[in-house]
């Protein structure tokens, strides 16, 4: 059973962001949190802990990005999912994406796969390999409306690889700390930048939003 301090305190958090949390999504991220606290017991799933800061950066910061999302029932792919942030609480913000959760490590996915059945996640999908992998399947070419990464060092090559993924009109989201690099500022023709905006002010952190054009 989620902890119900915790979830009030991801209400509180997320309040101070500018986002309604209902008591029924506050229950499903403390859930998430407290599978997030038992496993890293057993393995390195995050460095982030559950005081406010680490609220924020696995939560709350997910939640105020979910904004960005287009409408209907776009499909997003997490690179690099880890510990499932921001994943998780993008699925839970917006229930009617389809989720497409990509992790090479095979302990962390098992995770996710635990996360996925534990909370009753529905159109949620963990690919237990390489990105690149991915790249190269001809049923993931273009197959995604927004692809989002975070804590993945970034390149040119990457960027480029990404292309890959995301159809024509789609996004790459991308989550920065305040002292994030501008791996992106050298794009290639088919990415145009959207713009950059704030997550959570007491972090410094941001997204960053590149089109893909062509």
């Amino acid at each position: 059973m989620e902890d119900s301090g915790l979830a009030g305190r991801i209400a509180e958090r997320s309040s101070l962001a500018g986002v309604d949390v209902d008591t029924v999504m506050a229950g499903a991220l403390a859930a998430y949190v407290e599978l997030l606290r038992r496993w890293s017991r057993r393995m390195n799933l995050t460095g982030l802990g559950t005081d406010d800061g680490g609220l924020d950066r696995l939560v709350v910061e997910p939640l105020v990005a979910a904004r960005y999302l287009p409408g209907g029932a776009p499909v997003v792919v997490d690179v690099g999912s880890g510990g499932g942030s921001p994943a998780v609480p993008l699925k839970l913000a917006s229930p009617g994406i389809g989720l497409r959760m990509v992790e090479s490590k095979g302990r962390k996915a098992a995770f996710l796969r635990e996360v996925v059945r534990q909370l009753g996640l529905e159109d949620v999908v963990v690919e237990a390999c390489r990105y690149e992998e991915l790249a190269g399947r001809a049923e993931w070419q273009e197959s995604a409306d927004i692809v989002t990464v975070r804590a993945v060092r970034l390149n040119e090559r990457m960027l480029d690889d990404l292309l890959s993924l995301v159809r024509v009109g789609g996004a790459l989201f991308l989550f920065q700390a305040a002292e994030g690099g501008d791996a992106w500022s050298n794009l290639s023709s088919s990415w145009r930048r959207r713009g950059r905006y704030p997550l959570v002010d007491s972090l410094g952190s941001q997204l960053i939003i590149l089109d893909k054009s062509l």
